[in-house]
């Protein structure tokens, strides 16, 4: 009976404030971590249907000569248009939320007890009531700025358009269970991280969710039913 029982973790942030590092810092101490950005790459390889309803929707000019889907050319796009945003969420959102719940079952039937969901999106496509405890990486807006113009070599214009396409970061701490603070040190979110290991690490007692097979089948039909309630929010857009 112990084998069945399973908590999900759900990580999130927004972008550049430093989830990826926290992701591999859970990655680093053998947690398994579902990515919703490497779910979405994978949805929009060459010949996929996800990339058959992209090509459909947007033209073969997001296309480059090797026929894969031109990620910055795409980002620029609906980044600065939220009607086209709307429309890729439309016709990507069922493919990457079939993707993740995929590699979750797939942890689940190999007896994983903690499986973390990095989500980029997750307060924004509505799947915060499926993991337990949240964990949030968050810094102030001036840093998230700065460090999305520094990785990106990009304008305060565009940088702060792709802010402003995400839930903020002060509203995602007030819905979050647990918050790494990153405007600091590398040093400061490891000592951090290490908090919150503790926390989740605990054991299995609560009864929030994913407790028996059962709950983890409810789990699954009842995000199918959110996929068609709430279809305008994509976990792709965060990673272009």
């Amino acid at each position: 009976m112990e084998r069945k029982r399973m908590r999900i973790v759900g990580l999130t942030g927004g972008i550049a404030s430093g989830k990826s590092t926290v992701s591999n810092l859970f990655k680093a101490h053998d947690f398994p971590v579902v990515e919703a950005d490497l779910v979405a790459r994978d949805v929009l390889k060459k010949g996929k249907t996800g990339w058959k309803k992209v090509v459909s929707a947007f033209g073969d000019d997001i296309l480059q000569p090797d026929g894969e889907v031109d990620r910055p050319k795409l980002g620029q796009i609906i980044f600065s248009n939220p009607e086209k945003r709307k429309l890729l969420n439309r016709v990507l959102a069922p493919y990457i939320w079939f993707g993740i719940f995929w590699e979750v079952l797939k942890l689940w039937m190999e007896g994983f007890k903690i499986i973390v969901v990095d989500v980029p999106l997750l307060f924004e496509a509505k799947m915060e009531k499926w993991t337990k405890p949240i964990v949030l990486v968050w810094v102030d807006s001036e840093t998230q700025l700065q460090r999305l113009m520094l990785r990106d070599s990009t304008s305060e214009d565009d940088a702060q358009n792709r802010i402003n396409a995400q839930m903020s970061l002060d509203l995602k701490k007030t819905k979050a269970d647990l918050v790494i603070d990153n405007t600091g040190s590398l040093k400061d979110l490891r000592e951090q991280f290490r908090s919150i290991l503790v926390i989740i690490t605990k054991p299995l007692t609560w009864t929030e969710f994913g407790f028996s097979r059962r709950g983890v089948a409810l789990f699954l039909l009842s995000i199918v039913v959110g996929v068609l309630m709430y279809f305008q929010r994509s976990l792709y857009t965060s990673s272009l």
